[in-house]
């Protein structure tokens, strides 16, 4: 290199936007213009393979093998599908000593509701997951099949690496295995950011994640416990997990619904077992609640009695007994073992809408804890500078986000459905909830992006932002996004006074 080689290439470095050493960014990998945005219908591959209830298991076999696929869909009524795959064949026809011209509607799953060609890659992922489906039928606008995806698939989606590490994670020996795998979440969740995928799509990849920790984790225990019975226990996720919102502060809350044949010294023994899972997970990177929403804690297992019972109090008499702190921990309730219907204190839940005095008390309760960039105590501490974006901003809107869909009769669980099912409600016009739910994204957003910078640096990862550490555009976002959240909590107070607050 030649001197005035050498010149340049300082001007270069001395002219080069610096970020100053206190500032807290993460490096981009690609531009915003350049992210995949992949959709359920960038996976299909293939044309489906499609037959009929009255085709017999030879013929359906025989299509299956002429197309080399390991799937038939079954068009049944009202635009659901029934779904007949390999393992189906091999397990309710030949393991069964049963003759190949059986009818294949004989044999079909359950009827599958397809997903639609524009929905969001990682969302479709969830449903399959969750529904513990083999495939899932992708329909058109006009509601006609285009394809097919199944878990395999969403590889390829920008969120494949999540699904490769979940499979590891399903895979692993011994606890030692699921320990060491279950590190990497964080690893992987900086990566994601790092693309820049949207934010509710990487907190939805790390509970998918998460749920399979947990999973593994009871497998393996209860594998060491032959004494339990694992088809007595339903596993709840709670708080942040189960809305699918997990970042890297998040701790894992979870409950348990016992089979109501079990008695106190075999639910003893189940608890027992589950702080093995407790120390699993530490172990594992994964903090869990430390204040007791756990299912190794006696008041969150219960059979499922018990907690139909509880529920009912907790409704009759919402200030007595924690009762409206069970009731929010509750609601967010999604089961990730044993029944996946509805738990028992679920199932209480579907007719709060009915008790108006207690809809009214958690309304109350919903909106007390104020959005706010700075307290009284703040100020008295001298801490101005710093502000606790979980407390004073995003805890606000998740509590106003599910009494709305609650008041709505709405079962979703994620913050963002929430809203969207409460738009247009009495309480909260279309154009707020759409209000909203980009300022649940943006301080979702910030939230990550100072937690992931603080991960890269080594530091203890917080909820409590040191505002001097965020860049302009940042900080002027979050304080845009309390007074909006500030706000929507000062109308509906007011409007609670005049309007009916449930049936």
């Amino acid at each position: 290199m030649t001197s005035d080689d050498a010149k340049g290439a300082r001007t270069v470095v001395e002219h080069r936007p610096r970020v100053p050493a206190d500032k807290l960014t993460v490096p981009r990998r690609r531009r915003r213009d350049d992210v995949d945005r992949a959709t359920v219908a960038d996976l299909v591959v293939t044309a489906p393979v499609v037959g009929s209830a009255a085709m017999s298991v030879r013929e359906a076999a025989a299509l299956m093998t002429e197309r080399r696929q390991d799937y038939m869909l079954i068009p049944l009524s009202e635009g659901s599908y029934g779904v007949l795959t390999d393992a189906d064949i091999r397990a309710r026809v030949v393991a069964a000593g049963r003759g190949a011209d059986v009818s294949v509607g004989d044999l079909v799953t359950a009827p599958v509701s397809g997903v639609q060609r524009d929905l969001a890659a990682v969302d479709a992922l969830t449903e399959l997951l969750d529904r513990g489906l083999t495939v899932m039928p992708v329909l058109d606008p006009a509601g006609e099949v285009i394809g097919v995806v199944a878990a395999a698939d969403f590889i390829a989606a920008p969120a494949g690496p999540g699904m490769s590490l979940r499979g590891q994670i399903a895979r692993a020996a011994n606890a030692d295995d699921l320990q060491e795998r279950a590190r990497r979440i964080p690893y992987l969740v900086a990566d994601l950011l790092r693309r820049e995928q949207p934010i509710h799509e990487i907190t939805a990849v790390a509970s998918l994640i998460h749920d399979a920790v947990v999973r593994r984790a009871l497998e393996l225990v209860l594998a060491g416990h032959p004494e339990l019975d694992s088809s007595a226990v339903t596993w709840l996720s709670l708080g942040s997990n189960a809305r699918r919102e997990p970042v890297l502060t998040s701790d894992i809350d979870s409950a348990v619904s016992f089979d109501d044949r079990l008695d106190d010294t075999q639910m003893s023994g189940f608890r027992t077992a589950f702080e093995e899972i407790d120390a699993i997970l530490r172990g594992g990177g994964i903090s869990i609640d430390e204040n007791g929403a756990i299912a190794s804690k006696p008041l969150f297992a219960r059979t499922h009695a018990q907690w139909g019972e509880a529920a009912r109090t907790w409704i009759d008499a919402p200030l007595e007994n924690k009762g409206m702190i069970f009731t929010s921990l509750l609601l967010d309730a999604r089961p990730i073992w044993g029944d996946d219907g509805l738990s028992a204190v679920g199932e209480v839940f579907t007719d709060l809408r009915s008790h108006p005095a207690t809809m009214g008390l958690l309304l109350a309760e919903a909106l007390s804890y104020k959005a706010r960039l700075r307290s009284m105590r703040d100020v008295l501490a001298r801490r101005g500078d710093t502000f606790d974006i979980k407390t004073h901003a995003l805890t606000p809107l998740i509590n106003i986000a599910r009494w709305a869909a609650l008041s709505v009769g709405a079962c979703a669980l994620d913050t963002r459905a929430r809203l969207r099912a409460a738009a247009g409600s009495p309480m909260m016009t279309a154009d707020q909830s759409a209000t909203l739910i980009e300022v649940f994204d943006v301080l979702q957003r910030v939230r990550l992006t100072y937690q992931v910078a603080q991960f890269d640096r080594g530091e203890a990862v917080s909820d409590v932002l040191e505002m001097k550490r965020l860049s302009p555009l940042d900080r002027s976002l979050v304080a845009q996004a309390v007074r909006e959240v500030a706000g929507t909590q000062r109308r509906m107070t007011n409007m609670s006074h005049y309007l009916k607050v449930a049936d």
